[in-house]
């Protein structure tokens, strides 16, 4: 399943949805303290009934530097757990968006992630994974703090949920900033594409709770909803008074990113996530009317520099092979969804 939405204008604000529950098993320490064999222990025992129930196990110490970046890319890993040493696995079951990283921070981190906003989706499924492996699984759980996690900001219900946001309008007319200081009155945080220490890529932020313990489930799930649709409100009232000289400027660059997007013999990674910023604030605008979302979508995870050196027959030997690559798969999939 795409994590990116391809579902058209019906709410062009939200890309996905993420709910990401943290869970460790009793008897054994966290995973910054675990050696080697306990690591390998706890893979074999999550991976047994994760596999017969449809699980791809991937075991991320014989994967390449490249292919485990692709994962990055995709979002079914963090950065962090693509670079470990210690022994980590993923199991992925890519029909329902369900990824399970295996001694990440924690012992599991199970996540569904899903194309657009579906936040009580996301949540019934990764439960639903839970469940299954708690039918086995003593979690570690206190009756006062919740769940027992390896970082205290995790104690309580061990729950993530996080809404990648597109805003353009809010982040040109410098309001992000006050953006995030009144969602953390709430409890809520704005964070870059890759999660909690990443930067904002392409006007795109992914707004999640601060707050798990305390609070329950469902609670934090209204709350992020609630903030999404008033985000996504004044995201396009900003859009909307977009007018006069400061419109036609707008849609003069966007107009030049098409056309660069279309046309450019080479683009840098770095690039391709502007002119997407661009082109796609175009579509949304009514500026750009013969690239649609879903081509986008497709870019915006095909491009990536490791998913884009994978899909190559011939393996790009330098960086500016690579840009020339990127620029003939923006082409194709231009031409071909035209």
């Amino acid at each position: 399943m795409a994590w990116y939405n391809t579902a058209g204008q019906a709410m062009d604000t939200v890309i996905s949805t993420r709910v990401r529950l943290a869970r460790n098993i009793n008897g054994y320490p966290f995973v910054s303290r675990l050696d080697a064999n306990a690591a390998n222990e706890i893979i074999e025992k999550i991976s047994a009934p994760l596999e017969a129930s449809g699980f791809r196990k991937i075991n991320f110490s014989d994967l390449s530097n490249v292919m485990a970046t692709s994962y990055v890319e995709r979002h079914y890993v963090s950065p962090e757990f693509a670079t470990k040493e210690t022994p980590h696995a993923l199991l992925l079951q890519e029909q329902t968006g369900i990824a399970v990283m295996v001694c990440e921070e924690d012992h599991l981190r199970i996540q569904c992630i899903m194309p657009g906003l579906n936040l009580g989706e996301a949540y019934k499924n990764a439960s639903r994974t839970e469940k299954r492996l708690d039918e086995d699984f003593d979690f570690a759980y206190s009756d006062r703090l919740g769940y027992l996690t390896h970082c205290p900001t995790n104690l309580g219900t061990g729950m993530r949920a996080s809404v990648m946001m597109f805003l353009p309008a809010l982040t040109e007319g410098g309001y992000m900033s006050s953006l995030a200081n009144q969602l953390s009155k709430i409890g809520l945080t704005v964070r870059g594409i890759f999660g909690e220490g990443s930067g904002s890529l392409g006007c795109m932020y992914q707004i999640s709770n601060q707050v798990t313990l305390g609070i329950s489930e469902e609670e934090t799930l209204k709350k992020l909803g609630n903030a999404v649709h008033q985000i996504s409100e004044s995201e396009q009232k900003t859009r909307k008074a977009i007018n006069g000289e400061a419109l036609d400027r707008l849609t003069d660059r966007i107009l030049r990113s098409e056309g660069i997007l279309k046309h450019a013999h080479m683009i840098s990674s770095g690039e391709f996530i502007k002119l997407f910023s661009d082109v796609r604030f175009g579509i949304s605008l009514g500026i750009v009317t013969d690239i649609t979302y879903e081509q986008l979508g497709i870019l915006l995870i095909e491009t990536m520099p490791a998913t884009l050196t994978l899909s190559s027959e011939n393996t790009p030997r330098s960086e500016a092979a690579r840009d020339k690559l990127r620029a003939q798969k923006i082409k194709s999939v231009l031409i071909r969804k035209s």
